[in-house]
């Protein structure tokens, strides 16, 4: 049995929603880890940091696997790491397994997200770009709002907090798997050249257009980075509870903005999209430093809904961009070197932040990483800028032969 078009684009679409919940599982446990191994934030941010770097790793050596081998067969590949991962967190007795754990989801995560990505846009049908972007981008806040969700009703409420989120997940991510072994086995952005690692290459053509969408998406990415490392911290100070389900509603409204914003912002130029990512970015992060200083929740819930929007204003618009340009044999290559922009950098920003934390204290960590994000989103909005200004002439060239 081999699932149809409509179907599959909704394998794929929850693929997706798998990543940034199996990301984001860990961010409502990192306190009671904390709590019981006594470790520090520069332990809990290199926890957080060991997947991004491990999404990275996976992507130099496999960015371009599924252009070759199918978008189906890396995705069960990525999904056998997820779920070795977060076993490793379900078993967990020790700050080892973490690691370990991490390191596995961060492979899974790096094999599965562009090819589920790039099949999105080839299972999504008329006007699928689009679809699939405001899809994706959707997914992943689906995908948080399901961790902090899941997670901190389980933590608060059933035996072995530690444990039992991450064998709910683990059902869910076998679940998936045998979902996607009925993808469709060869897809249109398919490579029909034997597979071999080989060095992330952008088409020339593209580089601008490249680097404005990996620059977005890398500022989107950005804010998970303080989010999902400290976010739970920063909510349990804030809010002054120690109930799990609570500070996990809170950081919640994130999820419930960017997801809302991500299908409002569907029809909306990528251009226009990066720009409004960049303005609710430079606003959610001042509205974060402000929060941080003055312990307040009204002012903590606004900067969480702006770095909502910012996220899949951002991120959209990025992933919009580079699908519209990216040549369909090489559309999963260039994903992946996307995505290994943005993952590296987020893993640099959230240990820099853990490190901040441990020395100085949680606000100086902030008032350290919240200007670095909100300039990553202002420097692709310039970068996007560039990008109309040199499509305008380009315009204006090919309608003058069809005038004459």
């Amino acid at each position: 049995m081999v699932l149809g078009q409509r179907s599959a684009f909704w394998v794929a679409a929850a693929v997706v929603v798998h990543t940034l919940w199996t990301s984001a599982a860990p961010a409502v446990t990192y306190p009671l880890y904390a709590a019981a191994w006594h470790l520090t934030p520069t332990i809990t941010t290199g926890i957080f940091a060991v997947y991004p770097i491990a999404v990275v790793a996976t992507l130099l050596l496999f960015g371009n696997l599924s252009d070759h081998v199918g978008r189906r067969a890396a995705i069960l590949w990525g999904l056998v790491f997820s779920f070795v991962g977060v076993l490793c967190f379900a078993l967990a007795n020790g700050v080892g397994w973490l690691f370990v754990g991490r390191a596995a989801m961060g492979i899974g995560v790096g094999l599965s997200a562009s090819p589920a990505t790039a099949a999105l846009v080839e299972f999504g049908g008329e006007g699928r770009n689009q679809r699939a972007n405001s899809i994706a981008t959707a997914g992943t806040c689906v995908g948080l709002a399901l961790a902090v969700l899941v997670g901190g009703a389980l933590i608060q409420y059933a035996p072995q907090p530690m444990h039992l989120n991450f064998v709910v997940l683990c059902i869910v991510i076998a679940l998936l798997f045998a979902a996607s072994w009925l993808l469709p086995h060869h897809t249109p952005g398919d490579d029909a050249a034997r597979w071999k690692p080989s060095a992330i290459a952008v088409p020339r053509s593209i580089r601008l257009v490249f680097a404005t969408s990996a620059m977005a998406v890398t500022a989107g990415y950005s804010i998970g980075a303080i989010l999902l490392s400290v976010g739970a911290s920063i909510a349990r100070e804030l809010i002054g509870s120690g109930n799990a389900l609570v500070n996990g509603a809170a950081l919640a409204v994130f999820a419930l903005v960017s997801g809302i914003v991500a299908v409002a912002a569907k029809p909306l130029p990528a251009r226009l999209n990066i720009v409004a990512g960049a303005a609710s970015s430079v606003l959610g992060m001042a509205l974060l430093m402000v929060a941080a200083r003055l312990h307040s929740l009204a002012v903590f819930l606004p900067a969480l809904a702006a770095t909502g929007a910012s996220y899949s204003f951002s991120v959209l618009g990025g992933l919009t961009l580079i699908n519209a340009h990216a040549p369909a044999h090489e559309r999963g290559a260039t994903l992946s070197a996307i995505y290994l922009i943005g993952y590296l950098l987020m893993g640099l920003i959230a240990f820099s932040i853990g490190l901040v934390a441990t020395g100085h204290g949680l606000e100086k960590a902030l008032d350290f990483g919240a200007p670095v994000v909100a300039s990553l989103a202002v420097i692709a909005a310039l970068l996007a800028t560039a990008v109309g200004m040199r499509a305008k002439p380009a315009r204006r060239g090919s309608a003058a032969p069809r005038a004459a």
